[in-house]
């Protein structure tokens, strides 16, 4: 027997007239999020469907474009995180969702109302996404100066907190185990711009050292290798590392404990992202906290001002994070 509106409207504590009205995407409905998620939800999984029409939960088709594929997801909790992000806020708009991994853009189907692509992309990449639809949005990628909207989050205040933090607590020799990355076509070089607002916070304070830099790939191993690279090779290993994320930082820590360096009564170690990884170490990570799932929120919001505003224009926008204080840090 199919579902009618009073069968949605009983579960979800409403009345039949609310659940019409969500269903048919009206968004001059007063009702909280929440309570259209909910109705969205129920209505799935009653299978509801309208007579001779597509179920109505869906009135958009959004392709999600990840950069990374779909088992290398699993070891980065980074971007698995904006996903859900993405997905928790997409029922709110009635978008159907599309997840294509490790840019396979022949994947994404030809009636698709906008793209959102999260991670980094090349030039030819970005192209070839605005050729199929010019209803794009970005994330941790900035294509703003492209005419693209785009969600980051801030690295340079950020960045500086961490710098201000270590020199408040008397430390001046301070570390840096960084990353770079290529875009899956090896067209694009990608600098971790947390780099440079590093240096550039640790020169105002005439305390930058170059020596005491590691690039690495953002990987554990790579956290690792570079860590081992500076014990070895640094006549005094600094007090502090700034690591810009959590699995370098992981590494970075088992390298330390293996030359038996006290964390943090020896070196401090302060990460970045903030994911589930940076509790599940020991000693727990001090990390910068990054709003992921807020971030994939906000590029789904962008995407219905771009298909619903005729006034619509691209925006950038960056999210601000905060600093989690645990163990690896004195």
């Amino acid at each position: 027997m199919m579902a009618t509106l009073r069968d949605i409207a009983k579960r979800a504590n409403v009345s039949p007239a609310t659940v019409s009205r969500v269903l048919n995407n009206d968004l001059t409905l007063s009702v909280t999020d929440q309570t259209r998620t909910n109705i969205l939800k129920i209505a799935t999984e009653l299978n509801y469907r309208k007579a001779n029409r597509r179920n109505t939960r869906f009135q958009k088709h959004i392709a999600l474009v990840q950069w990374y594929s779909e088992s290398k997801e699993q070891d980065d909790l980074y971007y698995m995180s904006v996903r859900e992000g993405i997905e928790q806020q997409a029922p709110t708009y009635g978008f159907e969702v599309s997840r294509i991994f490790h840019n396979d853009l022949a994947e994404i189907p030809a009636d698709i109302d906008g793209i959102i692509a999260i991670g980094k992309y090349s030039q030819s990449q970005v192209d070839q996404m605005s050729e199929i639809s010019h209803n794009l949005v970005f994330i941790d990628d900035d294509q703003f100066s492209q005419g693209f909207d785009t969600v980051i989050t801030d690295f340079e205040y950020s960045t500086k907190q961490v710098v201000n933090y270590f020199v408040g607590q008397g430390i001046k020799d301070i570390g840096l185990i960084y990353g770079e990355e290529t875009s899956t076509d090896n067209l694009r070089t990608i600098p971790d711009l947390r780099y440079n607002n590093f240096k550039n916070a640790m020169m105002s304070q005439n305390i930058f050292q170059q020596q005491l830099c590691f690039k690495g790939d953002f990987t554990k191993g790579a956290g690792y290798k570079q860590m081992k690279k500076a014990i070895e090779s640094s006549e005094d290993l600094p007090h502090a590392f700034f690591i810009t994320n959590d699995p370098m930082a992981a590494g970075a820590l088992k390298a330390l404990q293996e030359a038996n360096i006290a964390i943090p009564e020896r070196v401090s170690i302060f990460s970045f992202n903030n994911t589930t990884l940076a509790s599940y170490v020991n000693p727990e990570l001090t990390s910068v906290d990054v709003a992921t799932v807020q971030m994939g929120g906000a590029a789904v919001d962008l995407m219905q001002d771009i298909l619903t505003n005729p006034r619509h224009v691209a925006k950038r926008m960056e999210l601000a994070t905060k600093m989690v204080f645990r163990q690896s840090t004195l």
